[in-house]
């Protein structure tokens, strides 16, 4: 019971920040600059925690990796709502910066392969940081509240895919990686997140503010596919390493990739669709 109770509020929490850095950005991004970005610095932690081998990587390269992951996502952030040219001119400049730091600094780490200890970097910000920063994008190409859209139908999903494997799972959907996950529950996922896209545009379209029923529909279909991939490119990761949780900061959940393995995958995919179907795209 205490486990359940744990579970229920650090789910709780974690959503309620999601959430409220979404709504908010209407009058202000500052909630939004605060939890997404932090989001990548946690993901970014755990996985250079979980990819390490017999080399530690260094505190120094452990912080730059970080900020460079914050960096992106800034960057992305000025690129799609700066307000003048400048501003938009600028948005490579921390990307620009972490690739001239991240490198020369491994020149003066003699004792780590460096091709490991790149690929660790590189991995985490392509990993863990791009995605969550194309998030500006998918908000900038229609209305910021779709991004809450984009949450809740992976929630939905997560959700679906559990109850249903759970009940009704009987064929092993990826064995070789995850042999709990089932092709029933995966349809069972999916189901659900459509039909949260008919309720979102039944009686939520002026609240969400993209009042366009296939937008919807092919949305909840995108995010339920790629949250699929997400979640078992996830567990490839733990697998190879040799860890059941990325980490330990959400009770009863696990680590936050554990949360956002779905969102590393459904953002990107999100991307390309909007883009391919959304006409004046700025």
């Amino acid at each position: 019971m205490m486990t359940l109770i744990k579970r229920i509020f650090s789910g709780v929490i974690y959503i309620a920040l999601i959430v409220t850095a979404i709504l908010l950005l209407d009058n202000s991004p500052v909630v939004y600059l605060v939890v997404f970005p932090l989001l990548i610095v946690l993901g970014i932690g755990e996985l250079i925690t979980m990819a390490k081998d017999d080399a530690t990587q260094s505190w120094l390269v452990n912080i730059i990796d970080m900020l460079g992951g914050v960096g992106i996502f800034v960057a992305l952030y000025l690129h799609y709502e700066g307000a003048t040219i400048q501003s938009r001119s600028l948005w490579l400049l921390p990307i620009a910066a972490y690739l001239l730091l991240r490198t020369i600094v491994q020149l003066y780490r003699p004792q780590q392969n460096a091709v490991h200890s790149l690929e660790r970097s590189f991995l985490s910000l392509g990993y863990v940081a791009l995605p969550v920063a194309m998030l500006n994008g998918i908000m900038s190409i229609t209305a910021p509240r779709l991004l809450l859209g984009v949450f809740i139908f992976i929630w939905l999903y997560d959700t679906g895919a559990y109850c249903v494997g759970m009940l009704l799972g009987r064929h092993r959907l990826f064995e070789r990686i995850s042999p709990k996950k089932s092709w029933e529950g995966v349809i069972g996922g999916i189901l659900l997140s459509v039909a949260g896209a008919y309720v979102t545009h039944r009686w939520f379209d002026e609240f969400f503010q993209v009042p366009d029923f296939t937008i919807w529909m092919g949305l909840s279909v995108v995010v339920a596919v790629f949250a699929t991939f997400g979640d078992l490119v996830e567990s490839l990761i733990k697998r190879t390493v040799g860890v059941k949780d990325s980490g330990h900061i959400l009770p009863g959940h696990g680590g936050i990739l554990d949360r956002i393995d779905s969102l590393l995958l459904v953002a990107p995919a999100v991307l390309i669709y909007l883009m391919l179907i959304v006409p004046n795209i700025r």
